[in-house]
C-alpha cells in the first residue's frame, strides 16, 4: 500500500469535507420553507452521508493494513443526478433570498469537493485510490451539475421577471 500516513490523511480529510457538506445541507432542509429546495437539501444530505459511510469504511480498511475496498462503487447509484425541481419551485425562489444563496454556496461547495477528489485520483499511485477518488468526484460532478442548471434557472426566472433581456 502507497504512504499510509498519507492516505489516512487524504479519507480524513474528505471526511471532514463531507461532514460540512452535510452541515449545511441539513441546515437548508431544516430552515427553508419551500418545500421542493427542502426535499433537495434532504437527499443532498442523505448522499453526503452515504459518502462520509464509504469513506469511514476505507479508513478502518487502512488502519487495518487492508487493501481498499471499491465493491461500492459499482454498487451505489447517484439519486440526485435524477433530481430536477419543478417551475413552480423555481419560480418561489427569489434571486437575493436565503434558497438562492444556499443554493449558489452549495455549488461552490460541490466545485471544491470536484476538485478535491479529482486532484487526488490523478496523484494516486494505486489504482484502487484512482478509482475510488474518481468516483467520489463523478459523484459530486452530479451534485456540482444539477445545482449549476437550478442556480443557472433561477437566474433566467430573475432576467425574465426584471425584462433583462435584450428583445
Amino acid at each position: 500500500m502507497p504512504d499510509k500516513n498519507k492516505l489516512l490523511d487524504i479519507v480524513k480529510s474528505a471526511v471532514l469535507l463531507e461532514h460540512k457538506g452535510k452541515a449545511l445541507y441539513q441546515s437548508v432542509e431544516q430552515t427553508t420553507k419551500i418545500e421542493g429546495v427542502k426535499e433537495l437539501f434532504r437527499l443532498l444530505a442523505e448522499e453526503e452521508s452515504k459518502h462520509i459511510d464509504i469513506l469511514k469504511n476505507q479508513y478502518r480498511l487502512i488502519i487495518q493494513g487492508k487493501e481498499l475496498d471499491i465493491s461500492e462503487c459499482e454498487t451505489i447509484s447517484f439519486e440526485t443526478s435524477k433530481y430536477v425541481l419543478s417551475p413552480e419551485v423555481i419560480k418561489n425562489i427569489h434571486g437575493a433570498g436565503f434558497e438562492a444563496a444556499v443554493i449558489s454556496a452549495a455549488l461552490d461547495f460541490e466545485k471544491k469537493a470536484v476538485d478535491f477528489y479529482s486532484q487526488n485520483a490523478a496523484q494516486s499511485s494505486s489504482s484502487a485510490e484512482k478509482k475510488l477518488f474518481s468516483w467520489l468526484a463523478d459523484w459530486e460532478k452530479t451534485h456540482m451539475e444539477f445545482l449549476s442548471k437550478i442556480d443557472e434557472d433561477i437566474r433566467e426566472q430573475i432576467w425574465y421577471d426584471n425584462r433583462f433581456w435584450p428583445f
